[in-house]
């Protein structure tokens, strides 16, 4: 990747079965029947839910939280007809660790969600976000 630019190679194996790297890295397989690999509907998925997790276990960490464990499940909300686009996505976030408590959980999350997570930012501004958070 040069300066602002990030690149990823894909190459289309066979059916609907397709392989994508970024330069220098591991490949990922993916599939649009989702029947051999993630889907690109589910690998957006976890490239949201990686992103802000990314921003959240940051955050924590300066608010010295100190983190044993960080689970985000992701659910989409599509339409029925075609572009099946996505019209909500709602996160739980469940934060494991000493010293947090849900209201410094929500302001890493708010500020994530809100300001820092390019992914979530590159989805299109009608797409409803929610959240959940538990503190374990």
């Amino acid at each position: 990747m040069a300066g602002n630019v990030a690149e990823i190679t894909l190459r289309w194996r066979e059916a609907l079965e397709f392989e994508a790297a970024a330069p220098g890295r591991p490949a990922v397989g993916i599939d649009g029947n989702s029947a051999v690999a993630t889907s690109p509907v589910e690998l957006l998925l976890a490239a949201a839910a990686s992103c802000t997790a990314s921003d959240v276990v940051l955050i924590l960490q300066k608010q010295r939280v100190v983190l044993r464990g960080l689970e985000v499940l992701v659910q989409g909300t599509r339409r029925a007809e075609q572009p099946r686009r996505f019209t909500a996505l709602h996160f739980v976030f469940t934060v494991t660790g000493e010293g947090a408590d849900e209201a410094q959980a929500r302001r890493a999350i708010d500020l994530s969600l809100e300001k820092y997570c390019s992914v979530v930012a590159s989805l299109a501004p009608d797409i409803r976000i929610s959240y959940d958070v538990a503190l374990r």
